[in-house]
């Protein structure tokens, strides 16, 4: 079966399952049309369900529109959108007036219970679900690490620590080593475990990073798999280098870390990547974007549209996380350790100006949604590094700010609309990784992911009122406008009145399916290229 046809009847199962997800509607409740988006007219409705929920008056807002509606959820699904809908007294109802009623964040990059650099992120599967939903993200979708080389042993690791999970999650799957046996596995995660995306490192040396020739058979199987590829992005030789120039100059501090590691090197290596997704001709999501080298790459490529003979320009995506947006590096020569280690991630936080173009970035469209790299470490596990920079665990918090900030630094500045702000916290993520509508969107049949945030309300960020599990926050004292009041997951109130309600066990694994809307007309790109080639040339073979 080719890919076009995979991709086609992948389209007609996702359209299979949201028919079921209305199919559960109509069983469950009788209602007047719910539509799939927003109405006119009024509606009653009636059911004996024992979950059911009414958010009243909201403006409610999805990527691409936004009216004042009701919306009505039972059994965890959206079962209408649409103004004046009457329940009985049986239904919780949320008045939402004067606020925004929104899909729940979808954070498409966290590091939860990772074994990393001799320790483990402090945050597991319920701490840092837990910090998600206080903080308005409904889902996240987090990195598998193979265990001893093997994807199915890293993957059935990672669903026994995802057992005490309280909201929905998905994995990607690293790729730290190739061989036939991972090519093998690579299938077995897409076709039978719900994995589309595949990361790569092109740094660490000596431990996670591949070459380039491994990186080209990891594009070309991704390609055929219709996963998706994900980079890390930095020159891992030069970064090595890097890293025993600082130490022979005495600096093994937190600021030697920033220093042995510069934009360009980040720049060069999304580049890299690019150029050899393009030979492949395949998408490319280029992980933790956080320096303007980088950024001008991924832009350059979306406005060219076409690298070699591949059409990629719409296929390359550029996820900046939450740290490089709203912060600089000065905080890595704090003169107290703790406080400067804490700041320690990779690619690292840049000098100031960096963070401004990001935002520019994701404003105009040259970088698509935004993440966390939520990789915590508390300050006894960052001082593993006191005496060299290179053994701080790398890794700064953000799963619980994410929503928060970027509210009180895009919207509020004006930079971007309502409806964007749904786009690259929620929407874009659920497209990209093929899980659109069930989730990222306010609409009948789908999930009942939904938060609420109150545009007049205020913020303030402290390690002590955070819940991770970190006893550091990189955004300490952080103040704004934009609160995420109501968070609800699967159709429960799991955030409301600063309580939490979360319950351990209660998330779900959500499979996604290859071949998302990145895999369109490739088929016909390659098709095109290959027409277009000459004859091979005859010629003789006897001897001049």
């Amino acid at each position: 079966m080719d890919s076009l046809l995979a991709y086609q009847l992948l389209r007609i199962l996702s359209l299979t399952l949201l028919l079921s997800s209305f199919s559960r509607i109509s069983q469950s409740s009788e209602f007047c049309d719910a539509g799939t988006g927003f109405g006119d007219s009024g509606c009653v409705v009636s059911s004996k369900s024992a979950s059911k929920l009414l958010i009243k008056g909201g403006t409610v807002v999805n990527a691409h529109h936004q009216e004042i509606a009701d919306v009505y959820v039972e059994d965890g699904i959206i079962v209408a959108v649409k103004p004046n809908i009457k329940v009985g007294d049986d239904v919780t109802v949320l008045d939402a007036t004067g606020k925004f009623v929104m899909p729940g964040g979808i954070d498409p990059h966290t590091h939860l219970a990772m074994e990393f650099m001799g320790t483990e992120t402090i945050d597991d599967f319920f701490s840092g679900q837990a910090a998600a939903l206080a903080g308005g993200t409904t889902m996240h979708i987090d990195f598998v690490i193979p265990v001893k080389g093997s994807l199915s042993k890293g993957f059935e690791a990672y669903k026994e620590k995802a057992k005490k999970s309280c909201m929905d999650y998905g994995f990607h799957m690293a790729i730290t080593k190739w061989d036939e046996n991972v090519s093998r596995e690579m299938e077995i995660m897409v076709k039978e475990k719900g994995i589309n995306s595949f990361k790569f490192f092109m740094a660490y040396k000596g431990a996670l990073m591949i070459n380039d020739e491994l990186l080209l058979e990891g594009l070309k199987k991704c390609k055929s798999l219709g996963a998706l590829a994900m980079v890390h992005a930095e020159n891992g030789d030069a970064v090595f280098e890097g890293q025993k120039r600082m130490i022979e100059l005495g600096i093994t501090g937190p600021e030697g870390h920033a220093l042995s590691r510069p934009p360009v090197l980040e720049g060069e290596a999304t580049a890299r990547a690019i150029r050899l997704a393009s030979f492949v001709n395949t998408p490319l999501y280029v992980v933790h974007v956080m320096s303007i080298d980088a950024m001008e790459e991924i832009a350059k490529a979306r406005k060219s549209g076409s690298i070699f003979w591949a059409p990629l320009g719409q296929r390359v995506i550029g996820e900046p996380v939450v740290s490089g947006l709203v912060l600089d590096d000065s905080g890595l020569w704090d003169p107290d350790f703790i406080n400067a280690a804490k700041y320690v991630m990779s690619p690292p936080i840049r000098a100031l100006g960096h963070d401004k173009a990001l935002q520019a970035a994701l404003s105009t469209g040259n970088l698509q949604l935004v993440g966390t790299d939520h990789c915590a470490f508390n300050s006894t596990q960052k001082a593993f590094g006191i005496d060299d920079f290179r053994k701080i665990p790398n890794g700064v918090n953000g799963i619980e700010e994410r929503m928060h900030l970027v509210w009180d630094t895009m919207v509020e500045s004006g930079q971007i609309s309502v409806t964007d702000y749904v786009r690259i916290t929620s929407t874009e993520c659920a497209r990209i990784f093929n899980m659109y509508p069930r989730k990222g969107a306010i609409l009948a049949g789908s999930d009942a992911d939904i938060i609420i945030l109150n545009p007049n309300s205020s913020f303030q960020i402290t390690a002590r009122s955070h819940h991770s599990r970190s006893d550091t926050n990189v955004y300490e004292g952080r103040k704004g406008k934009g609160k995420v009041e109501v968070t609800i997951a699967g159709g429960k109130i799991v955030w409301e009145n600063d309580e939490l309600k979360a319950v351990p066990g209660s998330g779900k694994y959500i499979e996604m399916q290859p071949f998302s809307y990145l895999f369109n007309g490739i088929d016909k790109a390659d098709a095109k290229y290959l027409s277009s080639l000459q004859a091979p040339v005859q010629r003789s073979k006897a001897a001049s």
